[in-house]
């Protein structure tokens, strides 16, 4: 054992009673690595190195640094509840069990927020850690630690550090996880100790993945080699207020708007039109500043980069939503409010969050913590969850605090104001496993802007069609492209983090989430004393009138560069409305009237409308709504779109027998979209063939999807279009990643485009097999229910009695790197799946897919939770995984049923419950 953790009583949990069915495959396990890897591999993995790294358990252990003895309980999930009588001693039991689960996680996610990947995976990753070390996020977050942070804070990191270094203490990789065996063979890899800053790093890649509009910005600007400015607003149309509600109604931002009203003054907007009438940065581009299609060779190799970084929470800023509501006692069964929670991330394996309760055995000055929720591997506190007062809940406000700007690069400087400023510099050593090291430079501009273009030799170049203002800087070898972003800056975060952790009641609750600058977060609250909230907090830019964020802007003129923050007492915010209830699913915010922009590029509101009018719909006439209700609400599955398409649909003449018959799936469809449901399945084929001809085939190459190509007209062409004047052109974005994707924007796109059904979006020529062409919306139409049939035919069988939705949108979950580019055999171990799912896109089960790219699911409910303040063991929750990352642990997949079938698992928080759920008992002794 470790020289400072000596065991005493109790054995490895699952030692006894473990399933003959683990232990088969355990066996299996060992006979396919001898088989496919040799018998080395099945030597090395033997069945006693696979359950070297199960963590213990029960009994008792000593650990240094303890200041008295700390219990930690698990229930038959394995979800650990821990209590300790000071602070330190609480997290660093928190430190040290999360290393027991999660350790080859945490130290995965340390060397991608560091731009280390390299020295764990070899040279494969050296262009991700060229990417990661330009931004820089470790410094910032020493700088944070350094600087911002409070001395509390620090000592929770710290006593946070020795805990997981304990855990490290004297063993081996091998002793820690399965995936440390697989890299022990290629290559020499070591463990090194935690730190305080590689926890705060972690909140640096959150943020990163909750950025905001960037790939809007991007793909707006790509678009601009294809598409006229009409065409770009036509996908891009105005969040529809008259139709889907903001979070706000009836909070703080009115005295705002009327203060602004009555003085006459537009404050720093960033909403502004120039003198032209039109948004800064759209409309006549041969007059504005605002480079447009110049843009398409730079920005389409920056997005190659970002697609290539590796994801830590989300679809790399794409597609990330989630839902969250809070329900006031006047209208729930218990009298109290109910609040829940499910946020929609990528699919990982482990899961992204970690289960936890952090108890005080008294709660004193000296121990101040009483709280259960989720939280980060890695990283200490609890994220989302509740204490004994109050529960919080946190959905993706989407506020825009991004900028990318062109740079006029000049010698070792770069173009400002008529002037020249020097870029700072800084050489970074990027090491390699099993290779050569390599330098890279990193260029910053004055105000810390990091040089994205030099991470890409395509970036480098600037197109020969540049549409800028005359007055723009020559463009000689190219504009560079630099990064504005508020998580570049040192902040509060980790201090929120525990701050929300105590709180007590709104006050407190709001002076915490103050210190939450980065990422904004819409966040919502209730407590025990009936009282229900909503805030927004953030560190949020202001602009000039010349920009609105939306697209690159000029970074050799001042006035593009941000005027300031948003106050902290002008941010939006709601206390016990009338309406006794508040919905966030990444909705507008705001209504016209708030004196800032906080964001062109809202969520469309189709989920928050959806679950409003189920709440609606459930007190109307003094109904009441209990915990199950907010559960079924989670597992919606209507399709927004379907109702709006559906009826059309059904009213197209088709001549064929057998479009007819899937056509017929369609008639008396109540629009959900179960997964054993045929007629789903089918009219998610027609919405995705209707997006594919309207839409995906009409953008340019950088946001279709890799590999899928097409013949399109020449841009040389002068002559009649034929076969003689067009090119093969092939997509180039990551299926996953590609225009359409099939959300809420498409909705209203298609919405919009209703009303004009001679449009030229629905014209499309004839395709392969006599598919005809069409020249309005109904044979569009009609040519999408065609080339459906036949999609699903070679998919899923002629026979359409043999349909079905969870056929075609299946969840796989993947361990996030052998699991991705490991051999087969470490693919096979450590990767679970298919589960067959409901819901779909913009439903508030949001279980989503690419219409681009397919049916497959991308992004999930990574977890669910429902809180009855009435009664906090009433509290339901469920992770997407388990609580363990050990690929053949009791506990790697356990709750990943439960969650596909839409159930909750009981969640205990007094000492009672607790008592009553624990399974297994380890006692931590000084």
């Amino acid at each position: 054992m470790p020289p400072n953790t000596t065991a005493t009583t109790g054995d490895k949990p699952g030692k006894s009673g473990r399933k003959k069915g683990r232990r088969a495959r355990l066996i299996v396990l060992v006979l396919v690595l001898a088989i496919v890897g040799g018998v080395a591999y099945g030597a090395y993995w033997s069945i006693s190195t696979v359950r070297a790294s199960f963590p213990q358990t029960k009994g008792s252990l000593t650990l240094k640094g303890l200041s008295g003895p700390v219990t930690v309980k698990r229930d038959g999930n394995g979800i650990p509840q821990v209590y300790a009588s000071s602070d330190q001693d609480l997290f660093m039991a928190q430190g040290y069990v999360q290393a027991q689960d999660r350790f080859y996680e945490m130290d995965v996610r340390r060397h991608m927020t560091s731009g280390r990947l390299s020295e764990m995976f070899g040279k494969g990753q050296v262009k991700n850690d060229e990417f990661l070390r330009t931004l820089g996020w470790d410094r910032v977050a020493k700088q944070e630690y350094d600087t911002k942070l409070s001395d509390s804070t620090k000592k929770y990191l710290q006593a946070y550090s020795e805990g997981v270094n304990a855990y490290l203490q004297g063993k081996d990789g091998k002793d820690i996880s399965l995936e440390y065996a697989a890299l022990g063979f290629v290559n020499d890899y070591k463990l090194e100790q935690w730190t305080p800053v590689d926890s705060i790093s972690w909140l640096k890649a959150m943020a990163w993945d909750l950025r905001g509009n960037m790939q809007d910005e991007i793909d707006r600007a790509l678009m601009t080699s294809r598409l006229d400015a009409q065409q770009i607003k036509d996908l891009y149309p105005d969040y529809p207020y008259g139709r889907n509600k903001t979070i706000v109604q009836e909070g703080q931002y009115n005295e705002i708007s009327r203060a602004f009203e009555q003085s006459g003054s537009t404050g720093s907007t960033s909403g502004s039109t120039n003198t032209s009438g039109t948004p800064a940065g759209t409309g006549d581009t041969s007059s504005s500043s605002t480079p447009g299609s110049a843009l398409t060779s730079q920005l389409a190799g920056l997005y190659n980069v970002l697609d290539d970084v590796p994801t830590a929470v989300g679809v790399n800023g794409q597609g990330i939503g989630s839902n969250s509501w809070v329900v006031g006692g006047k209208y729930t069964i218990s009298g109290k409010p109910l609040l829940a929670n499910d946020p929609h991330l990528s699919a990982s394996l482990p899961s992204v969050w970690y289960q936890m309760g952090l108890h005080c055995t008294t709660v004193s000055s000296k121990c101040q913590y009483d709280v259960t929720g989720y939280t980060f591997a890695g990283m200490p506190g609890v994220v989302i969850g509740h204490n004994a007062d109050i529960a919080w809940g946190m959905t993706n406000s989407g506020v825009d605090v991004t900028d990318l700007y062109l740079e006029k690069v000049s010698g070792d400087g770069y173009q400002y104001d008529g002037g020249t400023k020097p870029f700072t510099t800084r050489t970074e050593t990027i090491k390699v496993a099993g290779g050569a090291s390599k330098k890279i430079v990193v260029r910053q501009t004055a105000d810390g802007m990091p040089l994205l273009s030099d991470r890409d030799d395509e970036l480098v170049q600037v197109g020969k069609k540049a549409s800028v203002a005359n007055a723009a800087p020559d463009r000689g070898d190219g504009y560079g492209v630099a990064l504005k972003w508020t998580a570049l800056e040192p902040g509060t975060t980790m201090d929120a983090v525990f701050a929300l952790d105590k709180a007590s009641d709104w006050t407190g609750f709001r002076a915490a989430a103050a210190q939450f600058d980065v990422p904004s977060q819409n966040l919502i609250y209730a407590d025990t004393k009936n009282h229900i909230g909503y805030t927004l907090p953030g560190k949020i830019p202001t602009r000039s009138s010349a920009d609105d964020g939306s697209v690159p802007a000029p970074g050799w003129d001042s006035k593009y560069r941000w005027t300031g923050y948003i106050k902290q007492d002008e941010l939006p915010y709601e206390y016990d409305p009338k309406r006794g209830y508040i919905v966030t699913a990444n909705q507008a915010v705001v209504d016209k009237k708030y004196p800032y922009t906080l964001t062109t590029d809202w969520g469309y509101g189709t989920r928050s409308q959806r679950i409003t009018d189920l709440i609606e719909s459930k007190i109307k006439d003094g109904g009441k709504i209990s915990t199950d209700d907010m559960r079924q609400m989670q597992l919606d599955n209507s399709s927004e779109i379907a109702k709006l398409l559906v009826p059309k649909l059904l009213k197209i003449d088709l001549d064929d027998k057998d479009v007819r018959e899937a056509q017929k799936l369609l008639e008396g469809w109540d629009y959900t979209q179960d997964s054993d449901s045929a007629a789903a399945a089918y009219f998610n084929s027609v919405w995705r063939n209707i997006l594919k001809l309207a839409f995906g085939n009409k953008l340019p190459k950088e946001l279709r999807v890799k590999g899928q190509c097409l013949w399109v007209e020449r841009a040389d062409s002068t002559g009649p279009v034929d076969d003689d004047t067009k090119v093969r052109e092939c997509g180039e974005r990551a299926a996953d990643q590609a225009q359409p994707d099939g959300g809420d924007r498409w909705f209203e796109v298609v919405r919009n485009l209703m009303d004009k059904p001679d449009s030229d979006w629905w014209k499309t020529p004839a395709g392969a097999g006599d598919r005809p062409k069409a020249d309005n919306m109904d044979q569009l139409f009609q040519r999408a229910m065609i080339d459906a049939r036949w999609e699903l035919t070679a998919k899923l069988g002629k026979d359409i009695d043999t349909w079905s939705w969870g056929r075609l949108h299946r969840l796989f979950l993947k361990n996030q790197t052998l699991g991705t580019d490991g051999p087969a055999v470490v693919k096979y171990v450590l990767n679970r799946g298919p589960w067959k799912l409901s819901g779909g896109e913009a439903t508030v089960n949001a279980t989503g897919w690419n219409a681009a790219g397919g049916y497959g699911v991308v992004w999930v409910p990574s977890m669910r939770m429902v809180v009855n303040l009435a009664d906090l063991d009433k509290s339901k929750w469920i992770n997407l995984t388990g609580a363990s990352g050990h690929a053949f642990s009791a506990h790697y997949t356990d709750q990943t049923g439960k969650w596909a079938a839409g159930e909750l698992l009981p969640w205990s928080f007094s000492d009672k419950a607790v008592d009553k759920s624990t399974g297994d008992t380890l006692v931590l002794k000084p």
